[in-house]
């Protein structure tokens, strides 16, 4: 027998018991199912068994790391249902690429076709595991049976990614004749996936998951049609160059070839920045430039490359940062729990944003306000601004696509951009990376460097972060006149030297611990790239310091 302390209350079970047994015995105390355990502090899945006397608590699917499992078991269950359907190499053909929202959109490689009538009965394949309860296992192979698997099995982009591995040893998942693997946790059988829908989309398909807010709700799919574009685009660029997932990014590393292809993505921004610049110069009225995205998406270093490719069509920008109107700190509103909202558009003092750009668009001279953070007060210095034929602003601000923040403007005389880091980098076809983590890292290492906050801070905000995001910038990327993507194939390779001493910093039993374990496995997966590689114009130089921007 074995002692299980849950909640301070010593229980007796017996040695070998699984976790998910336990989890049953618990689950009415929490409103949404059980995910994952943790043992000592360690995270553990439910289809693992108990050895020894612990302490036990319970991650569920409200959680982000629970959530992260219901997802990664929900695509299993789908290539296991397309191998059934389809095929074996059907599934090898199958790439879990980006979010659409709610939904995951998987492209089809390599001449495969699946119709809608095909798409369909993969879904009622999935809803049959699901009914079966079908047991996920997992097994500990050695890289070189790992390899030798997935070599037999068609599934060559994780030959690639395991061939850079250091551990002795693969974790692979097995989901009856179905064999893969899975960066994370898993769910201990199909049963658990209950809430999922599968539909045609664009050229491929989108699997629509519950978001952890709801997960026991399907969420209703909303096209996105300029965001799916843009995704699009650059997994198109990533094609160009020949990286698709960090397996080939870590073969270029090894090839010497990290030079030409910085340089080269590099040069695919700025041609992107120079489109955007042709597009605001061929409209005639244009004199407000908005920019919005969320967290760490790189929007100053952005403002200052764009306007001076502005400046090379005979124009002269102005940046405007819309924090220069937050109100004063005293008059901030305040959030459900009591704390100053400096997230909402309520935040600031809209009302006299639309007067002074009101008055500049009418040709008057304008007194505009500077924000001053230390003492959480509006000040007015410098000389008034008048616009002349040739002035523009370039206005940056969380809120630049809301038009509630600029109501009192012609909608000629604006111009909204939408940037963000929307990674088109997989682990693997299966194993995708997250836009968030990727703005998570870069947040982390500026905030490090610049604020000399630590990666426990950073992490600890982040939640409050996203729902702002969530909130105040995503509802309106739609509305964009143009959308930038400020992600780089090489980033991560570069920023992991720079965020695994953070991250390490993080002790066991601090709150972000779990999260900081999982970001330092991620970046396991890169070789490292130094920063002197980089132009002192790259966007990237925001985050691991050395532009040649005031950033």
């Amino acid at each position: 027998m074995v002692t299980i302390t849950i909640n301070g209350e010593e229980r007796l079970y017996e040695d070998g018991i699984k976790y998910e047994i336990i989890a049953e015995e618990y689950q009415n105390h929490f409103t949404s199912p059980i995910a994952l355990v943790t043992v000592n502090g360690k995270i553990r899945e439910l289809m693992k068994r108990v050895d020894r006397d612990c302490e036990l608590d319970f991650i569920t699917y409200e959680d982000t790391i629970g959530h992260k499992a219901y997802v990664r078991s929900a695509i299993m269950l789908m290539m296991k249902a397309i191998k059934d359907v389809v095929g074996m190499e059907a599934a090898t053909n199958v790439k879990v690429e980006f979010t659409i929202g709610p939904g995951y959109y998987c492209s089809f490689r390599n001449g495969l076709k699946m119709d809608a009538q095909t798409i369909e009965r993969v879904k009622d394949r999935m809803g049959e595991l699901v009914d079966m309860d079908m047991l996920v296992t997992k097994k500990a192979y050695p890289t070189d049976e790992a390899v030798a698997l997935f070599k037999e099995l068609g599934m060559k982009d994780k030959v690639s990614l395991f061939r850079y591995r250091r551990s002795s040893s693969i974790n692979v998942y097995c989901l009856g004749d179905y064999y893969d693997y899975f960066y994370g946790y898993m769910m201990p059988s199909t049963g658990y996936v209950k809430y999922f829908d599968l539909f045609a989309y664009e050229e491929g398909m989108i699997l629509l998951l519950p978001e952890k807010e709801e997960p026991e709700k399907l969420p209703v799919f909303v096209p996105r049609k300029k965001l799916f574009q843009t995704l699009m685009a650059s997994g198109e660029w990533g094609k160009e160059m020949h990286i698709d997932t960090v397996g080939d990014l870590n073969d270029q590393i090894c090839q010497g070839n990290i030079s030409d292809m910085i340089l080269v993505q590099e040069a695919l921004q700025e041609r992107r920045l120079s489109e955007i610049a042709r597009d605001i110069a061929g409209r005639e009225g244009v004199k407000f430039v908005m920019i919005a995205g969320p967290s760490s998406s790189g929007k100053t270093t952005f403002s200052h490359r764009l306007s001076i490719q502005l400046r090379t069509y005979g124009l002269k920008p102005h940046p405007i940062g819309l924090d220069n109107y937050y109100l004063n700190h005293d008059q901030t509103p305040l959030d459900d729990e009591g704390k100053p909202d400096y997230e909402c558009l309520e935040a600031l003092d809209v009302e006299q944003f639309n007067k002074d750009m009101a008055d500049l668009l009418s040709g008057k001279s304008v007194q505009l306000p500077t924000f001053n953070f230390k003492t959480g007060m509006r000040e007015y210095s410098g000389k008034p601004m008048q616009l002349g034929e040739e002035d523009i602003l370039v206005i940056e601000g969380i809120h630049g696509l809301n038009e509630k923040m600029s109501y009192a403007l012609p909608a000629e005389s604006k111009y909204k951009i939408y940037i963000s880091a929307l990674t088109a980098l997989n682990v693997d076809e299966h194993n995708r990376i997250p836009t968030t983590d990727n703005r998570l890292l870069r947040r982390m290492v500026r905030d490090a460097r610049t604020r000399g906050a630590s990666a426990s801070q950073t992490i600890a905000m982040w939640p409050s972060v996203r729902r702002g995001e969530e909130k105040y910038i995503f509802p309106f990327q739609e509305e964009a006149d143009a959308m930038f993507n400020s992600a780089m194939l090489y980033e991560l390779a570069v920023i992991k030297q720079y965020a695994e001493p953070l991250l390490f910093s993080i002790k066991k039993g601090d709150p972000e611990y779990h999260e900081a374990k999982r970001l330092l496995k991620f970046l396991e997966y890169f070789l490292g790239v130094s920063s002197e590689e980089l132009p002192r114009n790259s966007l990237c130089r925001e985050f691991v310091g050395g532009s040649c921007f005031d950033v």
